[in-house]
């Protein structure tokens, strides 16, 4: 398992499987080199300055989308967020609240989406509400249109973590776009 990471130290994980590369996604050359001999590839790049735009990381999933392309490596889990795609069907939070204050991340979102959606990769995008740093609880609802169920949905790190690892092995969400809440 390898962890591809901009700040390395920031990374409170360590495992003998755990290897740490420290790198930066724009650099195209680096990002195929890392994924080259990978079975799947696990995004959760954040932005660099919250609330703001970030050609970055979407320059990032160019990257990635690309070496994994060419290096063969089919499946990826891509961490977005539950803003993003907002449309018709969007719940009363989504659309009013988490929109106006986030806009610029979903912009970014969908750009990403978009790049991913247009692949060849086996892909699943999840989309999480705002992340805490709570337990994991190990149980959460998914679906491609689930309701949140409080004004301010919140979701553990740990859980989502748990539920972007699970998707490696299973092909409930495979080229398609999932909620998850508790």
């Amino acid at each position: 398992m390898t962890a591809f990471v901009r700040t390395p130290e920031q990374l409170n994980e360590t495992h003998e499987k755990l290897t740490i590369i420290q790198g930066n996604v724009v650099d195209y050359a680096v990002v195929e080199n890392v994924i080259k001999n990978q079975d799947a590839v696990l995004s959760v790049l954040g932005v660099s300055k919250p609330l703001k735009k970030d050609p970055v990381v979407v320059e990032g999933i160019r990257n990635i989308i690309k070496a994994m392309e060419k290096e063969n490596v089919k499946r990826f889990i891509y961490l977005s967020l539950l803003g993003v795609g907002g449309g018709s069907d969007a719940d009363f939070m989504t659309k009013n609240i988490i929109s106006r204050i986030v806009g610029n991340e979903i912009a970014d979102h969908e750009e990403k989406e978009s790049l991913i959606n247009s692949s060849l990769l086996s892909f699943t995008i999840v989309r999480p509400p705002k992340l805490n740093n709570g337990l994991k609880k190990g149980l959460c609802r998914s679906g491609e249109a689930i309701k949140a169920t409080s004004i301010l949905p919140t979701m553990s790190r740990a859980d989502v973590a748990y539920f972007l690892l699970k998707q490696l092995s299973t092909k409930t969400f495979l080229r398609k776009t999932v909620r998850i809440m508790y």
